[in-house]
């Protein structure tokens, strides 16, 4: 292993906050429904036009400009996102048009919620292959395109009419979880790699007959005129109580299987840095895994469900607060829809 390693990162979310009252106006919902079952009190969301190449992109400069680079050391682009800005083609080359950097390699993966684990799998093969040397990984979604609701009614600070209130509340289990944001981070080998710094290792996993737990149902070229699909269609389907359970068990075991190969005890872990998708997830799987719940930091209150953007933008904000030092060892852990989920240990 190369020992890769994280020397820079940067974050963006857009506009300004959309708290759960806001949400009161548009569907039937409350901050005492919604806090209770996700952690969550507000979100971001982009504005019409507005995609996550754009998104990205301060999130990039701010990366590289921590790692004390310019866009030209970039060689190489991992991008993640589950709501790309065209259905072809991907955004990642969109970001290194807008970092100046055209030509550069840009891979764009849709590993969603788990994003980070298999981001960070990549990058290191990368390395490992010579074929990159300063990698940029960035997550980004503007989820604001599948919300339900009147949008000209939340933007304009009064309730929406009957017929629209009565359809987004339809949907508000799955809406009111997420927000948009980007994340990214830089990554090259650690300068101690051969002395155990850096990844440590990776385990990411995949399966695809639970697919049914978090889609899409429009959108993709099964049928004929792809597009014309009923509105309903458009909007994500969460099998919630199914996906939590497989988040409870998969997340743990991925974790001990890691630290079983790698030789890792999980008592020596710093800091274990969780996909924000619900504090009642991660509860469980700390739970689960008999770790301090001080070791799991959580940023989901302010910013709701990113999916790719999540840890990316939990690890920046951890970098410049300086609770992440030299020499820590971190763990990274996710699931998302595919179902993906892994896990990785990488000493800073």
């Amino acid at each position: 292993m190369p020992g890769l390693t994280i020397i820079g990162s940067g974050r963006h979310l857009p506009g300004d906050p959309v708290t759960n009252h806001d949400l009161a106006r548009v569907m039937d919902t409350s901050d005492e429904w919604i806090r209770p079952r996700s952690g969550i009190a507000q979100r971001h969301f982009a504005r019409p036009g507005e995609g996550v190449s754009q998104l990205a992109l301060p999130a990039a400069r701010r990366a590289i400009e921590s790692a004390g680079l310019v866009p030209e050391d970039i060689d190489y682009i991992v991008f993640g996102t589950m709501t790309p800005d065209f259905i072809l083609p991907g955004s990642g080359g969109l970001l290194g048009a807008g970092l100046g950097i055209g030509g550069v390699p840009a891979l764009d993966i849709r590993q969603q919620c788990a994003f980070f684990p298999f981001a960070l799998q990549i990058a290191d093969s990368l390395l490992v292959a010579g074929v990159a040397e300063t990698v940029l990984l960035v997550g980004a979604n503007a989820h604001a395109g599948f919300m339900p609701w009147d949008w000209d009614a939340l933007n304009e600070g009064r309730a929406s009419d009957e017929e629209a209130f009565a359809f987004a509340t339809q949907h508000r289990a799955t809406a009111v979880l997420f927000g948009d944001g980007a994340g990214a981070v830089v990554c090259r080998r650690h300068p101690r790699a051969s002395e155990g710094y850096g990844m440590l290792g990776s385990l990411t996993k995949t399966d695809g007959d639970r697919h049914d737990h978090f889609f899409v149902p429009a959108g993709g070229f099964t049928r004929y005129r792809y597009w014309e699909v009923p509105v309903d269609e458009r909007i994500p389907s969460m099998r919630g109580r199914e996906l939590f359970k497989c988040a409870v068990q998969r997340l743990p075991a991925v974790v001990r299987e890691l630290a079983e190969r790698t030789e890792v005890s999980l008592d020596d872990v710093d800091w274990f840095l969780a996909h924000q998708a619900n504090d009642r997830i991660n509860a469980a799987v700390v739970q689960s895994l008999g770790v301090d719940p001080a070791k799991v930091p959580s940023n989901i209150e302010r910013y709701g469900n990113t999916s790719d953007a999540t840890i990316p933008i939990l690890v920046d904000e951890l970098r410049r607060d300086g609770t992440l030092q030299p020499g820590q060892l971190l763990c990274f852990l996710g699931l998302g829809a595919g179902l993906n989920w892994g896990a990785a240990f990488l000493r800073l």
